[in-house]
């Protein structure tokens, strides 16, 4: 610790000569013996101590220079223990800080001798350092003398010793100069800012031992310290460091190395050591350069004459490079001449033949400077932009460039002249090159054979030497191969590093520093900039080519291919536009395969040749050295895509078709040339063609397409057989394509003249593919497909690019080449619907401008010929009206021409898109529509209606017509008030006077789609027809009464008449579909399909006529129009089609419905005489439909005409009657009810179609109408309610003959000619009369009614209805079990038993009218009663007993109403009764031909009843009194008799063959049905007798009673039976008997007396 005051007084100075009096005892001990005078010395210095403690103000300096003898006798005594404590005593002075510069100067000649002897090296140089670091009072020789035994020490034999020493050394140099540091800034604070005295370099430039006059003492001691260092590493004596005995110049280098770098100050801020900077230094580097500039390793050691100094040495070598990288990054501005030399000696060590580590070492050196924009910015300032001064910074980067390439061509020399042998091996293991399949390739670079690893890697703007470094070397170390070229690579980022942060700036701010605000940079700034461009470029080429190509790694080539985008970058904001493009062009090149981009780009290049001298150096053309043996280098490089080549106008056709091949290098060096483009479009100017050709080139290779939106994807055909795509490419295919189309959306950050660069070079590339499609070869669509996604991004100032833009893709859309089109149509329609969805400034819908400008183009497509394309067009309209049509409203007249101006020609696609347009704009878009632009709607919805191309569209077209109609119906208020009273937008409607607007809206409605009706394809009028009655039906009400004049003749008549004449010329000739549909039979004709067109049109007029009948009769003319509808459907439905004809009768009904409202006007059908004869009109045509139809069909013979019409067609003419008739009864007379009757019975007689008979005719067991038959009779019974309602009783005989007619159809039906029977094609007659029964039953049922009604009327009794009724009925009732239905017979048996009780009576009451009848009665009685037909098999018990009580209940009819009333009935008729019932009593049971036990029991109730009456009326009444007999007609009287006599004769013949059977069967009992039929006998026998008996005595009946009692034997003869069933009977007839045994007469009455 040093003492605050000099003198022994203080507290601290006590207590260190207390301590230090210790330590002189301590040494005065260990030298009492062997030497006492150090021992004497010691005690002296003892007592001088404590002298100096007793007095306080002794300076302590003076004591202590007192007390240093024995120390120094300490020194000299040899003795090792002694030395050392005397050094430590030493130190402790030293360190105390109490030694002057008198003590320091014996202390340090001490140590000299030390030093000399050898003793205690290391504590001699501790003692030093601590003399010199503890304070600065050691100046001068004492200094100088201090170095020189440092100095001597380091070049002792001890190693310890040498490396203490020279760290010693080391630090006391440095120690000098931070004491001249210390000292200006001292006098800097006390002096101020003083002027710097004049110095006087002629006295410098003579070196001597003394300092300059005006150096203060530190800066003195400098100065003479490092002119030493310069002498001795010169090789020459020292001035001031007198007594150096040894120096090694690497030792010195180092130490003058160690000065420059760390107190570049002091030579700065003082001339005297700006001298000998200068003058000194410079000249001793000068000098020792020599060796290393003159030496050429090439060159055999024999030629070169040289001393083994002159041999550059490698320390020395390395030494001096150090200290010249010092000089010139530290002191260029103080050596600006100096410097120039050093960096051109620095260049020349990059000579290709100087040592491999001479030039590494000039690397280094290099790349330290590279690293330092600020440096580099000096070189090019003092050096590139002087005249007359070498371009230092030009040579730096030209040799870097000459160095890169020798490394490959003169190895490639060795390599050919030493491996030769091996020229066969694969050149991947030629150098231990690492590669091969499934081997990661090392990073480095290989080219013509050589391999150069890339083995030393830097940070950005950092420097690591190696042999820089190497001070231990003596020898020159080997560099190991790829060394140079990775410093080299390292130094050439680095500049270009360098300039970019010169020329543009740091682009971030360092360790969070505030933001950078970049300065404009002046005119001097630009011009080093574009110098420090123009002196680097050449170089930087040469050298950065040929290691993007022969770079292995992926990330090395990043390196490259980032650095040569930040370089073509700076050329282009320099606008220095040679290098740009020649540095894009690099890009390019490395991005295509090397002989493809050889003849692209050589074409394509506008400066290739300026750029190809700028690029040659040492005589070695770039292009063709390092591209020309690219076939050799192929194989390293890892191919992932092959692809063929994209065909260029520069070849001829067919050439150049071989694949190409794309390595992974390739697609790395087209992502930095598409990086480049996109972060500095704005600077590429015209290059912009240069990387547009290379990116199409590349996409075509690899096979991306176009897709929408002008972004390109994977799109390979199988076609290219050649194309390979690796799964890593593919993969990376879509990044690549985002990456394409993000470069072109940045070109919205593009400046509008950027942005036309841009656009030219796209519309030049697009104009070189079309001249290449225009001979047939596959073009590129790159071009186009970028224009459109610039012109996409560009939408904010579409007015810039629009025309350009759309100009071009107009005339590729001319373009033969389908592709080519194809895009161009995409583009402009992608662009155009982009446009009119942006949202601009000015609402598009406001600027009419815009509007025009944006959709010129899609309207001029129209122009274009090629389907395609306008398909295209439509296909835009489609998506525009989609996507922005609210917008269009100046635009609606352009859009509606683009799809009118589609026709047939155009194809059934085109049609089918403008169609789809049309209907949204009809659907969508007629609100927002111009009012003008609805009758132009109108007509191109018929046009398309028209079009034959796709029927479908035909039939839409028409639906869109009901939505025009739906529109103009919702919106008639404001169309009404919109539409203007100009009328050149309407056609005109002639025959209407003030026809409204709004009206003729509606009527170019009506007469498009009445021309519509009338299309030639069925459908089509179908649907137009359908469309028309249903928009006439909905919307007709708005139209003014006068209008509808108009539409009744001027849509509606025409339209029919149209429709008939073209019906009657149509074709009857099979329609021929090819084959492909299948056409129903009823449409197979032209004729068949007119068919439906009539019904159609005819339906709708009538329907027409109906709903709106109030408003028609309303016009003056309304009962012609009423005839002539009626005259159309007359003919109609006379038509030979049955369609036609039937729908002809659906109309006339419809027209004839009166609805409710309509039906309350015509007030209870007390019409007017004009409503009367419509009406009357109405009958006439029914009646002549119903004559004409009917007629023919039994008058004509002719079977080729023969027309039968269908039932369906009866059946609607019969039921319309009850509508026509209700409006005409009052008028009806009985000649219109016997026409009316003719047609009936016609239409009922029409045979039926075999066809549909299954359809119309019910099967056997049904018992229900046919509609046509069940409004025949639903007319009949309207009429016979009419007759009898009006009192019209004339009519009632004619209805009595009509129905009975159809009562015989039940089992007659109606006969047919032959014709007609071929017509019903296999249909039997039996079914066709099963088609009559119900009918006929249900006219015999109405028959019935009537008659019941109008028994009595006289013109019934006149007409002799009830013999026509039974006439009718007869023929059933004989059928009986032969009629087809049971139930036939049956009705006919209720109806008779019906009539008969209501008839009779009548009959009774008028004989004279009713003689003719009562044979036909008996006539049906005796028929139906013993019919000649069998009850079938299969009728069952209960049947049989009821059709028993039905024969019965006409027994009992006779009974009631026939017998009793004899003598009001003729005769004949009574006659024909009685042997009626003779023959039902005996022949009930005997005429059954099976063996019918049933029939016998059955008929048993029915004998019984007849004999009962025949008993009855013929024998006695109820007053015992003879009816039969009493009368005085013999015939009477005999047919009495012959009754009982028949009677008796059929009981003996019974009882007879019983009592013979009885006998012949044993014990066997007889059938039953023999047992009853003998009962049944004895019990009639019974009945005889009794009644016999009762009768009068006055009778003359001998016969009868003789046969009676002729019965009594065989009675007898019964008795045998043992039936109980015959037994109580024969008892019965045996007791009867009991009173025959005594004469008659013998009775008490008397009454009969016997002969």
């Amino acid at each position: 610790m040093a003492f605050d005051s000099g003198t022994t007084g203080s507290e601290f100075a006590q207590q260190f000569l207390e301590s230090l009096q210790n330590e002189f005892k301590n040494l005065s001990l260990e030298t009492k013996k062997k030497y006492p005078q150090i021992k004497e010395s010691c005690e002296e210095a003892i007592s001088k101590i404590r002298s100096a403690t007793a007095n306080p103000q002794t300076p302590l300096c003076y004591v202590v220079n007192q007390i240093l003898f024995p120390l120094v006798q300490g020194c000299e005594s040899k003795d090792v223990k002694i030395i050392k404590c005397c050094v430590r005593i030493m130190q402790r002075l030293i360190t105390q800080q109490v030694v002057d510069q008198k003590g320091a100067r014996y202390i340090t000649d001490t140590l000299w001798v030390l030093m000399e002897s050898g003793t205690e090296e290391v504590k001699i140089l501790q003692s030093v350092t601590l003399l010199l670091t503890t304070n600065t009072i050691v100046h001068g020789e004492t200094l100088a003398r201090i170095l020189v035994l440092c100095f001597r020490l380091h070049f002792t034999k001890n190693s310890t010793v040498i490396n203490t020493a020279g760290a010693t050394v080391r630090q006391l140099v440095s120690l000098v100069f931070e004491r001249v540091v210390a000292e200006d800034e001292a006098l800097a604070r006390v002096e101020g800012m003083q002027q710097v005295a004049a110095v006087n370099l002629e006295e410098l430039k003579i070196p001597s031992g003394v300092a300059p006059k005006g150096l203060h003492p530190c800066a003195a001691d400098a100065y003479l310290l490092f002119q030493d260092l310069v002498q001795l590493v010169n090789a020459d004596q020292p001035y001031w460091l007198t007594g150096m005995t040894e120096m090694t110049r690497t030792f010195g280098l180092e130490l003058l190395e160690s000065v420059l770098t760390n107190f570049s100050v002091i030579f700065f801020k003082n001339a005297e050591f700006s001298f000998l900077l200068k003058e000194r230094v410079c000249a001793l580097v000068i000098k020792l350069f020599s060796p290393n500039i003159k030496y050429r390793s090439t060159v055999p050691a024999s030629v070169q004459q040289a001393t083994p100094f002159d041999k550059p040495y490698f320390p020395i070598s390395m030494r001096l490079l150090r200290v010249v990288s010092i000089l010139v990054q530290k002191y260029h501005s103080l050596l600006v001449t100096e410097c120039e030399i050093f960096l051109s000696l620095i260049v020349k060590f990059l000579d290709p033949d100087k040592p491999t580590w001479q030039r590494s070492l000039a690397l280094e050196v290099l790349h330290k400077m590279t690293v330092q924009p600020d440096l580099l910015n000096s070189f090019c300032e003092c050096y590139d932009l002087k005249k007359h001064t070498t371009n230092i910074f030009q040579d730096i980067v030209n040799s870097l460039g000459t160095y890169v390439q020798s490394l490959f061509v003169n190895t490639q020399l060795q390599i050919t002249s030493s491996l030769a042998p091996i020229q066969g091996q694969p050149p991947a293991f030629l150098a231990g090159m690492p590669a091969g399949p499934g081997v990661s390739p090392q990073p480095g670079f290989f080219s013509r054979g050589v391999w150069l690893p890339l083995i030393s890697t830097f940070p950005n703007g950092q420097t690591k030497s190696t042999y820089l470094e190497m001070l231990e070397k003596i020898e020159p170390p080997v560099i190991p191969e790829g060394y140079g070229i990775s410093i080299a690579y390292a130094c050439l980022l680095d500049i270009i590093r360098s300039l970019s942060l010169t020329i543009e700036g740091p682009t971030q701010p360092v360790d969070g520093s505030a933001p950078i605000v970049k300065k404009e940079p002046t005119e001097d700034d630009h011009r080093l900039y574009c110098q420090l461009i123009n002196s680097s470029w050449c170089g930087l080429l040469a050298a950065l080519s040929p290691l993007i190509e022969a770079s292995t790694d992926e990330s090395a080539t990043e390196n490259i291919l980032k650095s040569i985008q930040t370089y073509a970058a700076l050329c282009g904001l320099l606008n220095l536009h040679t290098p740009r493009d020649a540095f894009i062009t690099a890009i390019c090149k490395a991005s295509l395969p090397p002989h493809y981009a050889l003849t692209i780009l050589n074409t394509v290049v506008p400066g290739n040749a300026a750029i190809r001298s700028h690029t040659r150096i040492d005589n070695v053309d770039l292009s063709s050295q390092f591209l020309s043996n690219y076939g050799e280098t192929d194989y390293r490089q890892q191919v992932v895509a092959v692809g063929t080549p994209l065909p260029t106008s520069s070849l001829p056709i067919g050439t150049q078709q071989g694949p190409v091949m794309l390595t992974a290098k390739n697609l790395q060096s087209m992502r930095a040339l598409l990086s480049v483009a996109h972060c500095h479009g704005d600077i590429l100017g015209t290059a912009w063609h240069l990387v547009l050709t290379t990116l199409q080139h590349l996409v075509w290779i690899l096979g991306l397409k176009p897709s929408t939106g002008g972004s390109l994807k994977a799109g390979r055909t199988t076609a290219d057989s050649n194309a390979v795509i690796t799964t890593a490419v593919m993969a990376d295919l879509p990044v690549l394509s985002t990456m394409l189309s993000r470069l072109f959306e940045s070109s919205q950050y593009l400046d509008d003249v950027a942005l036309h660069h841009l656009i030219n070079a796209l519309c030049k590339l697009s104009q070189e593919a079309m001249e290449l499609a225009y001979s047939n070869r596959e073009p590129s669509l790159f071009a186009v497909a970028k224009l459109l996604e610039t012109g996409f991004v560009n939408m904010s100032r579409i007015e810039v690019l629009w025309r350009p833009v759309t100009n071009h893709l107009l005339e590729v859309c001319h373009h033969p080449h389908i592709r080519m089109r194809e895009w161009g149509v995409e583009a402009i329609t992608y662009l155009v619907k982009a446009a009119l969805q942006y949202k601009y400034q000015v609402p598009l819908r406001e600027n009419q401008k815009l509007q025009t400008l944006l959709l010129g183009p899609l309207s001029e497509l129209s122009s274009v010929p090629h389907g395609d394309v306008r398909q295209k067009q439509l296909e835009c309209v489609l998506q525009i009206l989609h996507g922005a049509g609210e917008t269009l409203s100046h635009g609606w007249p352009l859009v509606l021409n683009i799809i009118g101006a589609v026709s047939d020609h155009h194809g059934e696609n085109l049609v089918r898109i403008a169609f789809q347009c049309l209907q949204l704009v009809i659907t969508d878009f007629l609100p927002i529509m111009p009012w003008r632009c609805l009758p132009l709607c109108v007509d191109t919805v018929s046009k398309f209606g028209s079009q034959t191309q796709d029927l479908n569209i035909s039939l839409t077209a028409v639906g869109l017509m009901w939505n025009i109609s739906d529109y103009f119906f919702q919106n008639q208020n404001k169309l009404s008030m919109t539409i203007s009273e100009e009328v050149s937008v309407f056609p005109e409607f002639p025959g209407t006077l003030n026809m409204p607007n709004f009206d003729k809206l509606w009527m170019c409605l009506y007469a498009r789609l009445g021309e519509l009706c009338v299309d030639p394809r069925p459908a089509v009028r179908k649907s137009a027809g359908q469309t028309l009655f249903s928009t006439i039906s909905a919307h007709g009400s708005l139209l003014k009464q006068s209008t509808w004049q108009a539409v009744l003749w001027q849509v509606l008549f025409p339209l029919l008449d149209k429709v008939r004449n073209l019906s009657s010329s149509a074709s009857n000739e099979k329609v021929d579909t090819g084959g492909n549909i299948l056409i129903h039979h009823s449409r197979n004709t032209a004729q068949k399909q007119w068919a439906e067109t009539q019904v159609l049109t005819l339906s709708g007029v009538a329907r027409v006529f109906n709903t709106k009948r109030q408003l028609l009769q309303m016009l003056g003319d309304f009962s012609r129009a009423w005839s002539l509808l009626l005259e159309f459907i007359e003919n109609s439905a006379l038509n030979k089609n049955n369609e036609v004809s039937f729908a002809a009768l659906k109309s006339f009904q419809e027209i004839l419905y009166l609805s409710k409202t309509q039906s309350a006007d015509s007030g209870n059908f007390n019409c007017s005489n004009e409503e009367q004869d419509m009406w009357l009109v109405a009958w006439r045509v029914w009646l002549n439909i119903g004559t004409e139809i009917t007629v023919p069909v039994i008058e004509n013979n002719c079977i080729d005409d023969i027309y039968i019409p269908s039932q369906s067609f009866l059946t609607a003419l019969v039921q319309i009657f009850p509508n026509v008739f209700q409006h005409i009864r009052n008028k009806f007379s009985l000649d219109d009810l016997k026409q009316l009757c003719s047609v009936f019975r016609n239409a009922v007689t029409v045979p039926v179609h075999g066809e549909s008979a299954p359809y119309i005719l019910p099967s056997v067991t049904d018992v229900s109408l046919t509609p046509l038959h069940d409004g025949v009779l639903h007319s009949m019974e309207l009429l016979q309610k009419e007759a009898i309602s009006d009192n019209n009783d004339a009519m009632i005989p004619e209805i009595f003959k009509q129905l009975l007619t159809f009562g015989k159809f039940t089992c007659q039906p109606p006969s047919f000619t032959k014709t007609e029977i071929k017509n019903l094609k296999g249909t039997s007659a039996e079914w066709i009369m099963m088609n009559y029964i119900p009918f006929g039953e249900k006219a015999i049922n109405i028959a019935v009614k009537l008659y019941e009604k109008t028994a009595e009327y006289p013109d019934v009794i006149e007409a002799n209805v009830l013999h026509s009724i039974i006439g009718m009925l007869h023929i059933p009732l004989s059928l009986k079990y032969n009629c087809v239905s049971s139930s036939t017979w049956k009705l006919a048996a209720s109806s008779l038993l019906t009539v008969l009780q209501i008839g009779l009576p009548v009959a009774r009451t008028h004989p004279a009218k009713f003689n003719s009848m009562w044979p036909q009665l008996a006539n049906t009685l005796n028929e139906f009663l013993f019919p000649n037909s069998v009850a079938p098999a299969d009728r069952g018990l209960d049947d049989l007993v009821s059709d028993e009580a039905t024969d019965c209940q006409l027994i009992e009819l006779l009974r009631n109403e026939v017998l009793p009333y004899s003598h009001q009935i003729p005769k004949h008729f009574i006659l024909k009764v009685v042997v009626l019932l003779n023959k039902g009593s005996i022949h009930s049971a005997t005429n059954a031909d099976i063996d019918s036990e049933t029939e016998l029991a059955l008929r048993e109730e029915f004998a019984k009843t007849c004999f009962e009456t025949l008993l009855q009326f013929s024998l006695i009444d109820d007053n015992k009194e003879a009816i039969v007999f009493s009368g005085d007609d013999n015939e009477s009287g005999v047919a009495g008799r012959l009754a009982v006599t028949a009677l008796l004769h059929r009981f003996q013949e019974v009882l007879k063959k019983y009592i013979d059977d009885e006998k012949q069967s044993g014990k066997c009992p007889l059938p039953r049905y023999r047992l009853s039929e003998i009962s049944f006998v004895l019990k009639a026998v019974t009945t005889l007798v009794i009644s016999m008996k009762r009768a009068s005595v006055g009778k003359e009946d001998t016969t009868a009673w003789e046969q009676l009692i002729g019965l009594y034997p065989y009675l007898v003869d019964c008795t045998t039976t043992t039936s109980s069933q015959v037994s109580r009977p024969l008892r019965e007839a045996l007791l009867q008997y009991c009173d025959l045994l005594q004469p008659p007469y013998l009775k008490c009455n008397g009454v009969r007396q016997t002969q």
